[in-house]
This record gives C-alpha cells, sequence and structure tokens, in this order.
C-alpha cells in the first residue's frame, strides 16, 4: 500500500545502551537490540531458565525439550555476548546476572508482562514477532466492532485489512486473482485409498551435545520428583534455530506448499502432518518472523512454483488467524481467561489429562489423542473437530482445557490457546470471537478422513453399542442448549432438527449414562 511500510519497526531508546533480556519465545535476531554502533555490535543479553516454569505445570515432555534446546542453543550462538542464568524464578536469575536496568520486548503472556513491569530498572519495549501493533488493532477494532464488547469483530475483516496493510497477494488494492479468501478450494478429503498423501516429508532436525544434555536434565529433574511430564520426548522433531527454521521453511515452499491448500482440512490415520508446515512453533519461539514466511509463500506464488489456493490458505493461517488470535488476546482482557457462556464446568477425566489414548475405543480420538501423546502436536482439523469438538459436547470446563492445550502443544502459549479454546473451539465467550459453535457428528469425520474406517462405532448411529460418540454428543449438545442455538442463524436449521429425531430419549439417556469415561 502507498505510503505505508509492510514492517513497522518501533524507534528504540537513545540513551547509553544496557542489557536486554530475552525470554523463551523472543528467540530471533529480531528480537535483539543493536548496540551504539550498529546491528553487528549488540548490546548485553540476559536469558533466564527458571526452573519455577517447569514445576507450575505439567507440561508435554517434548515441548519442555524443545523449549530448553532453543534457549541454549540461542545462548550458545550468542557466546560472550549472553548472560546465561539458571535460577528458581525470573526474579532470582535477574538478581543473580545483576544487570538491571535492562530493557525487554513486550512479553507474550499477561503474567510475564505484569512480572516485568512491576520490576525496578526494566523498560518494557514494543512487542516484536507480529505484524500489528496494539494501537493500530485497537483503531481497526473501534471501526469494525458493532457490539460494546466487540461481539462484531470478525477475522475475515481483519485478515483483508492485514493483506491490503503489508501489501501481501494484492494486485493494487485488489487481491491477487480476484478473491480474498480461497477456503472453499481448500477442503477437499484425502485421496482415497491413500494411507500417505504424496508430498516430501517435512524437514527434521538432527539433535546434537545440547539435545542430549537437555534430555538428562529433564530425566534427572523427574527422578528427583522436583518436575513431572506428560507424552513421549523420541528425538525433537521440531526446530529449536534460526538456521533449523529457516531451514523447515526452505523445505516447505519448495517441496510441500503446493498441496497444502487442497488438504489442509483433511485427515488420514497414518499420516498425522500431511502437507501441513509444521513450523507454528517456530514462529512462536519467535525464531521465524511472520513476513518472513508469508512473502516466502507468495514468492512461490509470484514464481509459479506453488497454486494460488495453497499460497492464499497458508497466508491466511500466519497473517490471518495467527495474528487475529494474538490481538484479541491482549484486546478482550484479561476477564476473557473466566468467560463460560455455556455453562459449562465438568472437570477434564484422567485419561484425557495423561494422554492416555490406548484407554480411548473410538477410532478417531484414539489416533489424535497418540500423535499428541507422541509428538506434542497435530494440526488445526484434530484440534478442532476432534480433540475441541469432543469437549465441547461434552460441557467439559473451558479454563481447565485451555490450560491442557496450553500444557500439551509446543506451539502452546497463554496467548495462543486462550481465544483459540475460549473463543473458538468452546464458543465460551458466547460469540465475541466466532459466530456458532464449531461441532459436529460424525458424518464430517467420516467425509474428511479415514478415521472411521475399522472403528467400532459407525458414524451413521445415534444410540446402541455401534453409537458413534460425535454423532450422539453432537445431538445431546444441540439439545442441552437448544433454546440459545436456536436464535442463532447458523444453527437454528440443526435444532429444529432434534424435532425428527424418534430416538432423542434414549440418545439423551445414553449420553447422560456415559459420564467422563472414555468413548
Amino acid at each position: 500500500m502507498a505510503g505505508h511500510d509492510r514492517r513497522q519497526d518501533h524507534p528504540e531508546s537513545t540513551e547509553a545502551p544496557r542489557a536486554h533480556w530475552l525470554f523463551g519465545d523472543q528467540l530471533g535476531p529480531h528480537f535483539l537490540r543493536p548496540g551504539p554502533r550498529g546491528p553487528g555490535r549488540g548490546v548485553p543479553v540476559v536469558m533466564i531458565e527458571s526452573r519455577a516454569v517447569l514445576r507450575r505445570r505439567v507440561f508435554h515432555r517434548a515441548k519442555a525439550h524443545l523449549l530448553l534446546s532453543a534457549m541454549r542453543h540461542r545462548a550458545a550462538e550468542l557466546g560472550e555476548r549472553v548472560t546465561y542464568v539458571r535460577a528458581e524464578t525470573y526474579r532470582e536469575g535477574l538478581r543473580e546476572a545483576g544487570a538491571v536496568p535492562l530493557t525487554v520486548h513486550h512479553p507474550t503472556s499477561r503474567a510475564a508482562l505484569e512480572l516485568v513491569r512491576g520490576l525496578d530498572g526494566v523498560t518494557v519495549l514494543p512487542p516484536r514477532g507480529f505484524l500489528v501493533d496494539h494501537e493500530d488493532f485497537r483503531d481497526w477494532a473501534g471501526e469494525h466492532g458493532r457490539g460494546a464488547d466487540g461481539s462484531g469483530l470478525r477475522q475475515e475483516d481483519f485478515y483483508r485489512w492485514v493483506r491490503t496493510r503489508h501489501d501481501l497477494l494484492m494486485e493494487g488494492e485488489r487481491p491477487v486473482g480476484g478473491r480474498w479468501n480461497l477456503d472453499h478450494d481448500n477442503r477437499e478429503p484425502p485421496p482415497r485409498g491413500e494411507e500417505h498423501l504424496d508430498v516430501k516429508a517435512p524437514y527434521r532436525p538432527r539433535e546434537d551435545a545440547v539435545d542430549a544434555q537437555v534430555r538428562e536434565d529433564l530425566d534427572r529433574w523427574e527422578r528427583e520428583g522436583t518436575v513431572r511430564f506428560v507424552g513421549r520426548d523420541g528425538p525433537r522433531r521440531f526446530p529449536a534455530t534460526r538456521r533449523e527454521a529457516r531451514a523447515a521453511l526452505r523445505r516447505f515452499l519448495a517441496e510441500r506448499l503446493p498441496a497444502f491448500g487442497p488438504y489442509e482440512d483433511a485427515l488420514l490415520a497414518r499420516d498425522g502432518v500431511l502437507a501441513h508446515s509444521l513450523l507454528s512453533s517456530s514462529l512462536n519461539l519467535g525464531l521465524l518472523d511472520p513476513l518472513e514466511v508469508a512473502e516466502g509463500a507468495e514468492a512461490e506464488y509470484r514464481a509459479g512454483r506453488a497454486p494460488l489456493s495453497s499460497v492464499e490458505g497458508f497466508v491466511r493461517q500466519v497473517c490471518g488467524w495467527r495474528e487475529y488470535v494474538w490481538q484479541l488476546y491482549w484486546h478482550f482482557g484479561e476477564e476473557y481467561r473466566s468467560r463460560n457462556a455455556l455453562d459449562h464446568h465438568e472437570p477434564l477425566p484422567d485419561w484425557w489429562r495423561d494422554l492416555d489414548a490406548d484407554a480411548v475405543t473410538a477410532h478417531c480420538l484414539r489416533t489424535v489423542l497418540e500423535q499428541v501423546r507422541d509428538t506434542g502436536w497435530t494440526h488445526h482439523i484434530p484440534r478442532l473437530m476432534v480433540l475441541g469438538s469432543f469437549a465441547l459436547q461434552r460441557g467439559w470446563d473451558p479454563a481447565q482445557l485451555t490450560d491442557w492445550f496450553h500444557r500439551c502443544f509446543v506451539d502452546g502459549y497463554d496467548w495462543v490457546m486462550l481465544p483459540n479454546v475460549v473463543g473458538m473451539s468452546q464458543y465460551a465467550d458466547g460469540g465475541r470471537m466466532t459466530s456458532k459453535p464449531y461441532t459436529s457428528g460424525g458424518a464430517y469425520l467420516h467425509r474428511m478422513s479415514d478415521l472411521c474406517g475399522g472403528c467400532a462405532y459407525r458414524p451413521d448411529v445415534r444410540t446402541g453399542p455401534d453409537a458413534c460418540p460425535y454423532t450422539a454428543g453432537y445431538w445431546a449438545f444441540l439439545h442441552r442448549h437448544r433454546d440459545l442455538l436456536a436464535h442463532n442463524p447458523r444453527t437454528a436449521r440443526p435444532v429444529r432438527g432434534l424435532e425428527r429425531l424418534k430416538d432423542l430419549d434414549a440418545l439423551l439417556d445414553q449420553e447422560a449414562g456415559r459420564g467422563s469415561a472414555a468413548p
């Protein structure tokens, strides 16, 4: 867009340089402060490895490994420039480093921001790693929010604004190809009869001595009983350095992006990755910047190496949805965390908390829980339409579910999961973020996956021993909230469908008797 920079750099302080604090998700070069003689002579850096962070929650073991590996690799890269402190808390680490006064870029969580703002001698600089300033988003939201609580905000409007603002996939003032959203072209089911998508494998990093030391430390802390984890920590699957992240980005753009779009919503039992980028953890660790990722995808389209549908779908994930979630986390405020519009309070069962996939009979849910247990990752449709949908149908507490997603996914952070779970997945905000609850019966999963094959349940059966827990759960959910959903234009029709169910009473009795048992 004429007269507007694609990257908004905030001016840094002109006072004498002092130490700069890097959090564990601020590991890319764009989070460093240059020294007085330019980018090549940066100010000293402080990094703190806080054990309390791992004590407070039961994280996925692969997530803890990735975070510590990424931090320690970054410290090794910075060499003598960094003071790397291992301490119980951040406060203790700062005292040990003796680096105050110092600067730090705006952290990604409310708790961390409250901490740094409460510390004497710490100057908080604007956020990095995102495309839109908070102030600019507030201005946009003020123009587009129809309700007093911001209920009129919609991601599609925001996405178009970001694309225009950063001149992404644009021809002047119009979108390339004449359409903003090619989602309709990207809803193909998986290829019939295929167990794997015919696409090159994603980049896989090689572990090194840093990873070996991390694994040794995690093993020791578990033996000592000072920390506890869930999930498995096999060979590291996700980048821990900028070099690895850049290699993963290049592999995706060159060999996987063309196939991404059509199958981005599909699921295969034996191929949990399909053509997805696996770059979310690298973006959320700060190893990659979203603009370089989006511009790299656009370059593939401009060069004729990737179809517009795949490139637009990927750009929408990075610059539309990711950016939107980040902004809403701050815009909606802390009270958003306690939203529970559907009055769901059932606790998460132990088999779910412990990632006990072996306890589950339903093939789709067992497969997705296995993916989370083994890797700490699964793509957006299993998160939304298998995990989130199951929890929504059973009325599980959205705050507990948010915490679970935060702990159990390698790319999970408070800012990521709070809007995604409370707003998108669980409809706990009553429609501030999305226009309807995202849940379905087994027919959707049957159409978009091969997960119903060989399952003990049938997607078209509502009651009895063969009843699909998603199909039965869907109708029970609609019945439980029929008064609310009957007035929503997007859910009114399926609510009316309840009147045609001759087995509704039997279905409701059946679902009431399931309790918290694994399906």
